[in-house]
């Protein structure tokens, strides 16, 4: 079965009792038992949720893995995966990683004696040369966040089997529609599903995948244990949104390459990263491992005073962080998202005064052009 036909169809006859087409909210902390020692198969709701249980079973499915799990929010996720470390291990990390993860590895997991070296992902080198005896995995995004750097992930995975590393995925601007690392061999996939996953920017979760069962038990023991549960009601939200993640992902992908072309051609604006681009240095290997390039755009202006220009300008696009909604946001990673990573780092990374990122949305392209033009004046 397609993709398209698979995603639509998550959640759909789930209770057999009644026949719902859809996933019913089951609104409930914990079920009756039959008898002594005897279940429903669903006891207590931290544990598990029929609601929540269809979305998991669903992203399973769609990235190509043995489990799933639903999280209260993305860094809900990350966390919970980051538990099954333990004090004195080390990690490598993208390192211009989104802010909450740098702010969580290096302010909250390092108390607990976990290590993290950052380092330019898109270079298999700089992975390996930071591989140290303690090492126990590297955790990537692919699309890096705001840089739009590429991982080669047949690379990554060939390098982390050869030194018996863990590798973790942060899939969110691809979604499974249009990358799975999984089938790259990939251990953990995770999702910040608050963005295209859910595509409406009403709910806030997160999703991790794992590729074998016994990796699935780990993360599913650390959820139960944690309580980083997602509720019934966002669970159904986000079955809701999947079933569209195709549609919209097209037109993303579409509206994305239209403005990122664009915005090339401004005078006003000095670089643009989306890896959709052929001047982008990680195009060939995107083409090569993924279906499209995703929604995302990153671009640096000519000079500072730019910025607050155009976020002040904008009409239809909305000046607000997150990403993967059906309505177009434009944020100043600096000062929001990246807030986090210290001020010298960030120009280093070239997260810079001067660099915005636009998650695009499913509005006519030249209405999205329209008011990036007359608020760039």
């Amino acid at each position: 079965m397609y993709f398209e036909s698979q995603v639509v169809h998550v959640g759909v006859c789930t209770d057999s009792a009644t026949g719902a087409i859809s996933t019913p909210i089951y609104q409930t902390a914990t079920f009756r038992h039959p008898a002594l020692g005897q279940s429903t198969g669903y006891d207590y709701s931290r544990t598990k949720n029929p609601t929540r249980e269809a979305v998991e079973q669903a992203i399973a499915k769609l990235e190509l893995g043995t489990a799933g799990f639903a999280f209260a929010s993305g860094l809900a996720a990350i966390s919970t995966v980051l538990m099954l470390f333990r004090p004195g291990d080390h990690l490598i990390v993208s390192e211009d990683c989104y802010g909450g993860i740098y702010r969580m590895l290096d302010r909250v997991f390092t108390q607990m004696g976990l290590q993290a070296t950052f380092v330019d992902s898109s270079s298999t080198e700089a992975l390996a040369g930071a591989i140290l005896p303690q090492t126990k995995a590297i955790f990537i995004e692919t699309p890096t966040n705001p840089l739009m750097k590429i991982v080669d992930l047949r690379k990554l995975v060939g390098l982390a089997r050869m030194n018996n590393l863990l590798t973790i995925v942060d899939n969110t601007f691809l979604t499974p529609y249009l990358q799975r690392p999984l089938g790259f061999g990939a251990d953990i996939v995770i999702h910040s599903g608050s963005k295209y996953l859910s595509g409406h920017n009403d709910i806030v979760c997160g999703l991790a995948v794992a590729r074998e069962p016994e990796m699935g038990e780990k993360i599913g023991f650390l959820q139960n244990a944690l309580g980083t549960i997602l509720g019934p009601q966002d669970s159904w939200l986000l079955l809701r949104g999947m079933k569209t993640l195709a549609l919209r992902m097209e037109k993303h992908n579409s509206n994305a390459k239209i403005v990122a072309e664009w915005l090339l051609e401004h005078p006003k604006v000095e670089r643009v990263y989306y890896p959709g681009l052929p001047e982008h240095p990680g195009h060939k290997t995107q083409v090569e491992q993924a279906e499209g390039h995703g929604g995302m755009i990153s671009f640096q202006v000519t000079e500072a005073a730019l910025v607050p220009q155009v976020l002040e300008r904008v009409k239809m696009l909305r000046f607000a962080e997150s990403l993967g909604g059906v309505e177009s946001l434009i944020t100043f990673p600096a000062v929001q998202t990246h807030a986090d990573i210290p001020a010298d780092i960030r120009e280093h990374l070239g997260i810079t005064g001067r660099l915005l990122r636009l998650s695009v949305g499913i509005e006519h392209p030249s209405d999205i052009i329209e008011d990036l033009a007359q608020a760039l004046g």
